[in-house]
């Protein structure tokens, strides 16, 4: 038996929070997990979930508040997961997201600062990309979430965190898709046309790109549509269609066809104009990127003689951001799309010392230093799975005098500098690039001993 029991009444006090950003609560030493809860609040909660080992409990009242709470707007928001964070202030938030890389580093018994979260310079409405999914609800397309770990569709216009000129064209082209008869996507019955709506916004350019998600590979009266869009929001310059006809929860298929304009949207990044395609992995925070990417380059200390390895390097944004002070710079990507868009990228810019290929990581590298090429300095700024056993490896063979580290996830950071035998860290700056969610991203660097 358990302290708890489902559906039961009781009054806690939280003590923490989970890297989830939701308050742990314990009865008897039993912990329950509650959203919307801050630590150092006394709450009436009702348990929803009782494990052998720990629960899930939702507020009814709050009977003490923090000083670190703020008015929740929407609680949708922290329903669905999109601002789990929505009700603790910018404080809070910040202190937050550092206490979550010293547990890490405390954890793996590494000497290493960890420095105050740097602060975005905008707090909600900053993301320059959205992915919805679109649902029947009452008959009519609606945009919305899916509550956290269900298949429950919530209904949200207003999505806190994205641009406010996007959430507006999301709901001018729902309103179009529906003048046009056009279904949502039925993941029950697989059927329906219309899965996600996906946009991108340029930051400086304002340029938008709409790309419509469907189950059917022909979307009818596309191009009609696609018209209808352009004329009714300012800024689009690209309509595109991807086909995905798969039963999964994966948000793009391989083939995209254009339907008006474009296939491309372009924007700047430190003072550098990029082509911006579809699937390409571009950062949807533009101005914390462009600090985070400014720190990296002032960690690094470039000089005009160094030879550097951008590796997971995209479309080349940072690749880029590095070419004017130095000598050379080998960028090296596992998506050939990615790859193709870099070199463009390079060409438009008039840059000439970068070289781009596709492939692993680790086998180029390889390659290159086979073929003579020596880095004095790799930067690395791989997905949340962080790097490859086999890539670190092969890094500390070509042993670069610093690998600058940004990273995504800070579990996975933790761990690859402990893999870094032969380097060392001394301190990590945690960057809010996504306020309002408890996601940190991080930048360090390791030198060689």
């Amino acid at each position: 038996m358990t302290p708890v029991q489902k559906n039961n009444q009781y009054t806690v006090k939280v003590e923490d929070l989970t890297y989830e950003g939701m308050g742990v609560a314990k009865i008897d030493g039993y912990p329950l997990f509650i959203e919307n809860a801050l630590p150092g609040e006394v709450v009436t909660v009702s348990v929803l979930k009782a494990g052998k080992s720990f629960g899930y409990a939702k507020v009814l009242t709050i009977d003490k508040e923090s000083l670190s709470r703020v008015a929740l707007e929407d609680k949708r928001w922290i329903q669905t997961g999109i601002a789990p964070l929505a009700h603790m202030n910018l404080e809070a938030q910040l202190a937050f997201k550092q206490k979550q890389v010293q547990n890490l580093v405390h954890k793996a018994h590494l000497n290493i600062e960890v420095l105050p979260t740097h602060e975005a310079p905008v707090q909600h409405h900053y993301r320059n990309k959205a992915q919805v999914p679109i649902r029947m609800v009452d008959g009519q397309l609606a945009t919305g979430f899916f509550k956290k770990k269900s298949h429950h569709f919530i209904p949200m216009t207003d999505f806190d965190i994205q641009d406010k000129e996007i959430d507006e064209a999301l709901q001018q082209v729902v309103k179009i898709l529906s003048s046009y008869g056009v279904t949502a996507y039925n993941e029950v019955k697989h059927e329906g046309v219309l899965r996600h709506i996906m946009i991108r916004k340029g930051y400086y350019s304002q340029e938008m790109m709409i790309v419509l998600v469907t189950r059917k590979r022909k979307l009818f009266k596309g191009e009609e549509i696609a018209k209808q869009i352009t004329e009714k929001i300012p800024g689009v310059v690209s309509v595109m269609q991807n086909w995905n006809p798969d039963k999964t929860n994966v948000i793009l298929g391989k083939t995209f066809t254009c339907l008006y304009g474009q296939d491309y949207i372009t924007d700047t990044m430190l003072n550098h104009t990029f082509h911006i395609a579809a699937p390409s992995f571009y950062q949807v925070n533009t101005p914390q990127a462009e600090w985070i990417y400014q720190k990296a380059l002032e960690l690094a200390s470039l000089k005009s003689t160094d030879t550097v390895i951008d590796a997971y390097c995209g479309i080349g944004t940072i690749t880029l951001a590095i070419a004017p002070y130095v000598q050379e710079v080998y960028g090296v990507e596992v998506v050939p799309e990615a790859i193709e868009n870099a070199k463009l990228n390079a060409n438009i810019n008039h840059i000439h010392n970068v070289h781009f290929e596709a492939g692993k990581a680790e086998q180029i590298i390889l390659d290159w230093k086979q073929a003579g090429i020596h880095a004095d300095i790799i930067f690395v700024d791989p997905p949340r799975k962080g790097l490859d056993e086999q890539f670190i490896e092969c890094v500390q063979q070509m042993a670069p005098k610093k690998v600058v580290y940004i990273s995504c996830n800070p579990a996975t950071l933790i761990r690859d500098i402990q893999r870094f035998t032969k380097y060392e860290c001394h301190s990590i700056q945690p960057v809010d690039m996504f306020p309002q969610t408890t996601h940190v991203e991080c930048v360090t660097v390791l030198k060689r001993k």
